[in-house]
């Protein structure tokens, strides 16, 4: 009998340690939020499904993970959220070019149109975005506690995203060590840059006025990094963007353009057009960094337009710079 309850104790503990297993880690994190699902993708590439209890809605993430003791680095897509022309992963050699780089790389996979901000009020096309309590509150302490993180963080974007982490490194002091703007707009209040950010929105049919409330709502200048950069002293940053000019990738061989004239006129003439302004908001933002005697890498190119191809090299080029700030 003794014997019997014995081996039956045993099974009730192994069963509930199983199921303990199970249980999503949500230590540290928002309540209700918690990570879903976690499926390999082969190497040291997953699948991360996380439930965001400020959005109410699970999300999807790519992830390179080296093991445990790394640090973390964000990189935030395009203004489709890579939903449709495509992620970083897709449109870059990130994959492979941190698959040997003791970090943890994360990859939203959604976020179309969202500046990955927290926006007013929900919006009848986009739903509700609630992307900087997601990423600075619900996501890192999930991550960290599943997958053993050190708790250094960096954030990067491009385009739209550029200008979201710089706003997530002012908003979350002591989150990050390293940010990456990728040709972005670091300009959010002045009446060009609103007009700017409502008519970006409304190709997505997406109403900026549920972001950030009119045009004389504070939250236009609270979200201006040209406003706020004395809050970046401090953090390891790291700027680009070209001038517009047809520069190194501008070939039919590029990725992207793959002998196609049409794809390479499009790039020269869009992208180069974007570019062009995007370069007119970096400019001033550098001075302006400089003046705070805040430092920076800087790259401003003598030449090239609005593509992955140059989004790419940043990549590459920002490592070293992160990797000693993360202690990677």
């Amino acid at each position: 009998m003794v014997r019997s309850l014995r081996s039956l104790t045993r099974c009730l503990v192994f069963l509930l340690a199983v199921y303990a297993a199970t249980i999503p880690v949500t230590a540290g994190a928002d309540p209700g939020s918690e990570i879903l699902d976690v499926r390999p993708l082969g190497g040291r590439q997953f699948e991360v499904v996380v439930h965001s209890a400020a959005m109410n809605r699970p999300i999807t993430l790519w992830m390179s993970h080296p093991g445990t003791g790394a640090p973390a680095l964000y990189l935030l897509n395009a203004i489709d959220g890579g939903e449709d022309g495509g992620p970083w992963t897709r449109r870059t050699d990130v994959a492979d070019f941190f698959a040997d780089k003791n970090v943890n790389v994360i990859v939203p996979m959604s976020g179309r149109a969202s500046y990955y901000t927290d926006w007013l009020d929900d919006d009848p096309v986009l739903g509700r975005n609630k992307w900087t309590t997601f990423l600075t509150k619900e996501l890192p302490p999930l991550l960290g506690s599943r997958f053993g993180m050190t708790g250094r963080n960096a954030v990067a974007g491009l385009s739209m995203s550029a200008t979201s982490a710089l706003n997530l490194a002012i908003g979350a002091p002591g989150l990050y060590q390293a940010v990456g703007a990728y040709s972005g707009c670091p300009r959010t209040s002045d009446p060009a840059a609103i007009a700017y950010l409502h008519s970006q929105l409304a190709v997505f049919g997406a109403n900026a006025g549920n972001m950030w409330g009119a045009p004389d709502n504070p939250a236009w200048a609270e979200h201006d990094p040209m406003l706020h950069v004395d809050r970046l002293r401090g953090l390891a940053l790291y700027v680009s963007s070209g001038n517009g000019a047809p520069g190194v990738h501008e070939t039919l061989g590029d990725v992207g353009i793959d002998g196609n004239p049409v794809r390479l006129l499009d790039r020269m003439l869009v992208g180069g057009v974007m570019e062009t302004v995007i370069d007119g908001c970096t400019g001033p933002f550098v001075d302006r960094l400089a003046s705070a005697g805040i430092p920076a890498t800087v790259n401003l190119r003598p030449a090239g337009t609005h593509a992955w191809s140059y989004w790419q090299d940043d990549v590459h080029q920002s490592w070293p710079l992160f990797a000693a700030a993360l202690g990677a």
